[in-house]
């Protein structure tokens, strides 16, 4: 038995009528009510940010996710962003908000994060961006039911078959409160422009827009044989990357308020046979705009469909997405950071006293 939670629905479902996908799809589903679900990434930001400054600042963040209250399941990633400065990033994941607070009140690194000491730090800048929904603001889906990553890792959680998707609209009608909630942004008429920060030498927090999507969209060829990993890197991959300088390259147009492309990497640092892709879009609308009607995500949503249908049950590169819609007022700080780092340009910032 597995925990759920639906809405009589007053919004009108984007499935077609008569609708059965061509492909089996899997969701997550919890063995336990789950009230909220957080994702907070860290992550540390230099021009050719040495490998041992990496590995030090990941160990800490591993260690004390490990302390009381630390999160359910974690991973370390790296990815250079569009100003060129590399990033070493830390995920963890709770399905308790309680034990989320503790944790952030008190552990170990929220103590070192919070010191000035960090502001002093030149050339290197600290961020920690803490998504936090309710379980009725979330969707998720998987190309395979054997491999867990993300919100997959976490207790309890069970990957399960679906029959919502194969169209598009399919990723709104997964999540729950879109049964009686449009999900609109209140900034659509008109949208935040990219702005000008004086960041460096100060600690910001930016205050995020009511019902910003947030995508975290993954892949993963680890155990792909020769066929399918030449696939994936010549056609795939090169379609994907196309669809993502697109959205990066054109932020106004599409409502993209950041994105990276991140790459998994092990205990010595070393990149994994595994790309993740975070983004932040003002509204689920314009991701939905894109996904459904330009040429760069066309090309990889047609090309995937035709390589599940060919492979069928086996295939071999996993393809997975977590896809959240936020109440207002997230907790995004950034420390030190660059002007052009995550949501800095587009949304209300505050400093923090001194």
């Amino acid at each position: 038995m597995t925990f759920h939670v639906e809405y009589p629905r007053t919004v009108p479902a984007r499935r077609p009528e008569g609708h059965q996908p061509a492909a089996p799809r899997y969701t997550l589903r919890w063995d336990k009510p789950v009230g909220e679900l957080i994702s907070a990434y860290f992550a540390m930001q230099g021009h050719g940010l040495p490998p041992e400054r990496q590995a030090g600042f990941l160990e800490r963040l591993t260690t004390g996710f490990g302390e009381a209250d630390g999160p359910a399941a974690h991973e370390v990633m790296r990815f250079v962003d569009e100003a060129g400065e590399t990033n070493a990033v830390a995920v963890g994941y709770w399905t308790d908000t309680t034990a989320y607070a503790r944790w952030s009140r008190g552990s170990t690194v929220a103590r070192w994060l919070a010191d000035d000491a960090r502001l002093a730090e030149p050339g290197i800048g600290y961020w920690r961006e803490a998504i936090a929904v309710p379980y009725d603001r979330h969707e998720t889906i998987y190309s395979a039911p054997g491999y867990r990553i993300g919100l997959a890792r976490t207790a309890g959680a069970a990957i399960v078959a679906m029959t919502t998707n194969g169209y598009f609209g399919a990723a709104r009608d997964r999540i729950p409160l879109s049964a009686i909630d449009a999900l609109e942004s209140p900034l659509a008429a008109a949208p935040p422009e990219a702005r000008p920060v004086a960041s460096r030498g100060k600690r910001l927090t930016a205050a995020t827009p009511h019902n910003m999507c947030v995508l975290r969209s993954g892949q993963f060829w680890e155990d792909a044989g020769p066929e399918q990993l030449g696939d994936y890197r010549e056609n795939l991959e090169p379609k994907l990357m196309r669809g993502m300088d697109y959205l990066a390259g054109h932020k106004g147009d599409t409502g993209t308020l950041a994105l990276r492309v991140m790459t998994n990497i092990d205990a010595d640092g070393a990149g994994r046979a595994e790309t993740s892709v975070l983004a932040y879009f003002l509204a689920l609308e314009q991701l939905e705009a894109w996904a459904r009607s330009h040429q760069t995500h066309l090309d990889i949503y047609h090309h995937a469909i035709a390589m599940n249908r060919k492979f069928k049950a086996k295939r071999e590169v996993v393809t997975w997405h977590e896809l959240f819609v936020m109440p207002a007022a997230a907790s995004f700080e950034y420390v030190n950071c660059h002007p052009r780092t995550g949501v800095l340009p587009y949304c209300s910032l505050f400093e923090a006293a001194r």
